[in-house]
């Protein structure tokens, strides 16, 4: 039997477009032929945001209910972290343990055994998913087989890189991914080029070979 492989996504902060990326690879991947799920364990944004909200764009990509990507009572309307959302508005604020006794994969997708979890968490790696941790508890806790960190790849990138990559710890099977990569960009090209002369995670810029990697 095919053995799902689990992928957890985070980002060097909020709005850096890991649901954006999300959205892309899981697409490419369907389209292949891979049996793909995307969950998110909570989310927020305002009430009046007109969307889409990010389990509508991975959902769109999976071909799943966006109610299945983030169960309905884990939508928070407040834009802040989960906890803190849940917080203001007078609900339960949820715990790791919560979040991931809530957390269901399919066991297939499109007919076929599923291949591809792919888990979004909020923000960045220490941006708060329940009362008592964030994606790098999450990461501790669930073994992911790969950790996507995507990073924008402008003024800051390598400190943003380096800064979130590390609670993940050494040996952790983690690439980072640079969203809105131009070649033409001079800046561009010389953060890619330090990051990758460095000792340091696998640095990505094509959808297709994250998509790759991401297919194992």
């Amino acid at each position: 039997m095919t053995r799902t492989r689990l992928v957890l996504v985070a980002g060097t902060a909020t709005d850096i477009g890991k649901t954006w990326v999300g959205g892309q690879v899981l697409a490419r991947l369907r389209a292949d032929g891979v049996a793909v799920s995307a969950r998110k364990p909570a989310q927020s944004a305002e009430a009046d945001d007109p969307g889409p909200w990010d389990a509508e764009v991975l959902g769109a990509a999976t071909g799943e209910d966006p109610a299945d990507v983030c169960l309905p009572h884990r939508s928070y309307t407040v834009a802040m972290a989960p906890p803190m959302a849940a917080h203001a508005l007078g609900l339960p604020v949820p715990t790791i343990d919560d979040l991931l006794g809530e957390l269901q994969w399919p066991e297939e997708r499109d007919g076929r055994p599923l291949e591809v979890g792919w888990l979004e968490t909020v923000g960045g790696p220490r941006s708060p998913i329940g009362a008592d941790g964030d994606a790098v508890t999450v990461a501790e806790r669930l073994q992911p087989d790969l950790i996507v960190l995507v990073a924008d790849a402008g003024l800051g990138t390598i400190n943003a890189v380096l800064l979130s990559a590390a609670p993940f710890g050494p040996g952790a099977p983690l690439v980072v991914f640079l969203n809105r990569f131009d070649a033409g960009d001079d800046l561009h090209r010389r953060n890619l080029d330090w990051l990758r002369a460095r000792q340091g995670p696998e640095v990505i810029v094509d959808l297709g070979a994250l998509s790759d990697l991401v297919r194992g």
